[in-house]
């Protein structure tokens, strides 16, 4: 196991991707180390939302700002991917940042996280924790 998800996360995840259908969902993974205790979606202001995601910006300062205020640590980022798999697309892969963060992507009603590492994308497994 290599990370740690709440319910309470996994669940907001899932209902985010349901509810942007057929559109890309998005969002932040927040928590400690290696245990994701919070996910809070974002707006997707990509122009071509049905098959891009782009995370707006003002939620990406906010939760940094936060980070630095003693708040939970930006862990990684959630988006889902309507059509296809639970899995970095080459997009995905081309937009990287290669930081080490976690990327989690839904499809279908799968989830799957991956860490984004300077060779690429590695998979990860993980536990649920009830919350």
């Amino acid at each position: 196991m290599d990370i740690v998800v709440t319910s309470q996360a996994l669940d907001a995840m899932g209902r985010a991707a349901r509810a942007a259908h057929p559109r890309e969902a998005c969002g932040l993974l927040l928590g400690e180390g290696r245990r994701i205790a919070q996910f809070i979606e974002t707006a997707n202001i990509h122009d071509t939302p049905e098959t891009h995601f782009e995370i707006d910006p003002q939620a990406l300062i906010d939760a940094h700002r936060h980070m630095r205020r003693g708040g939970a640590e930006l862990l990684g980022y959630f988006h889902s991917h309507p059509e296809g798999a639970p899995a970095p697309s080459q997009t995905d892969s081309a937009m990287a940042a290669r930081d080490g963060r976690i990327w989690a992507i839904a499809c279908k009603g799968d989830l799957r996280f991956w860490r984004d590492q300077a060779d690429g994308f590695a998979a990860l497994s993980y536990s649920v924790e009830e919350s």
